[in-house]
């Protein structure tokens, strides 16, 4: 079975229908990626030239148009242009534009007519937050039929989120970034991309005459001045060192504005880093050898995956459940579901992680 691609993937390829000009007539994008779904409207929005927009470009909102009135506009020829194009967000309102006794306002559905017969002058782009559910005839219409882009953008998971930032380095900036740069870029900000993309803009204007971003430019920019990281941390842990392990948490707390955030934060990036060790040695206790792993995965980045693979290797599978629990236990203490300070939390988990 092949590997489902994951958002980016699909991002590039939608990228790619929409600068070699091969388009499809119709498009259904959505999901909980706000920051593809808006990357991608605004690069839509650029296919009609300026000097012909005023009449061949039209952005729509389902809940303020009627499926009629919306239609009517992707039927129409373009002016004085080759084509046009009608962005319609929030296309699943448009039910309520209508009801199904054929009011002039027209239903959703009537959209299915359009769908097998599309204007060929016209791309028709329909966002939303979740897909047409898959019992209705609109859903099935929407899916099914071949003419019909349809793609659902998730949230990246967080052991793409290096990788990620690579290629968007790359691909926005013209530039590279060492693989330590990355994962420690995404440890500081997470898998929020308009955040990530921020901060990226911020460490590759500062670094404008170098090819090259290096971990201490990002430590530099974006990194709080502390003295040790979550990174730092967990290399402790993963060598089994207890007293360094304590020293660094004790640094990290000190070195705060909030300890609460501070462990919501470490126990988000421990809780990714052991998904992440769990399904490298649930992997191998199946068999898969280390390159089908990476594969299987989906990490390109071979520094970043050899990375992963050592920490796998200083713990058992038969650790997980033990080290899940603790993360949970953490977790809940935090919410208040316990005495504990915010040393104790930490350094408790600490402890029950390394065993």
């Amino acid at each position: 079975m092949a590997r489902k691609p994951n958002s980016n993937q699909i991002y590039q390829q939608v990228v790619g229908e929409i600068n070699s000009g091969n388009l499809k007539p119709i498009y259904y994008l959505y999901g909980e990626e706000d920051f593809y779904l808006d990357q991608l409207l605004e690069r839509f929005s650029k296919i009609i030239p300026p000097e012909q927009k005023d009449f061949n470009f039209d952005l729509l909102y389902g809940q303020e148009v009627t499926p009629a009135q919306a239609l009517s506009i992707a039927r129409s020829f373009p002016m004085m242009a080759e084509r046009r194009v009608l962005i319609i967000r929030n296309f699943l309102q448009l039910s309520k534009g209508g009801s199904e006794d054929g009011s002039p306002a027209g239903h959703i559905n009537d959209f299915i007519s359009y769908i097998e017969q599309p204007n060929p002058s016209t791309i028709l782009v329909c966002f939303d937050t979740k897909k047409p559910a898959g019992n209705t005839n609109i859903g099935k219409a929407l899916k099914k039929d071949k003419k019909v882009g349809f793609h659902e953008f998730e949230r990246m998971a967080d052991y793409l989120i290096p990788d990620w930032v690579i290629d968007w380095v790359r691909s926005h900036h013209s530039k590279e970034i060492e693989p330590a740069a990355a994962q420690l870029l995404s440890q500081f900000v997470g898998n929020n991309l308009q955040l990530l993309s921020t901060e990226i803009d911020k460490v590759c204007t500062f670094v404008d005459t170098s090819d090259t971003v290096s971990e201490a430019d990002v430590k530099k920019i974006i990194g709080s001045y502390r003295e040790f990281t979550a990174i730092e941390l967990k290399e402790a842990i993963v060598k089994r060192n207890l007293e360094q392990s304590f020293y660094i948490s004790e640094q990290m707390l000190q070195h705060t504005k909030s300890d609460t955030g501070e462990l919501i934060r470490l126990v988000g990036f421990f809780n990714s880093v052991f998904v992440n060790i769990w399904q490298i040695l649930r992997l191998s206790e199946k068999g898969f050898a280390k390159n089908q792993i990476q594969s299987e995965l989906g990490i390109g980045s071979s520094w970043y995956f050899n990375k992963l693979w050592e920490d796998a290797s200083a713990f058992r599978y038969s650790d997980m459940p033990r080290i899940f629990e603790a993360l949970l236990d953490a977790d809940r203490s935090i919410k208040g579901f316990s005495t504990l300070d915010s040393t104790s939390i930490l350094f408790f988990l600490v402890k029950r992680i390394i065993g």
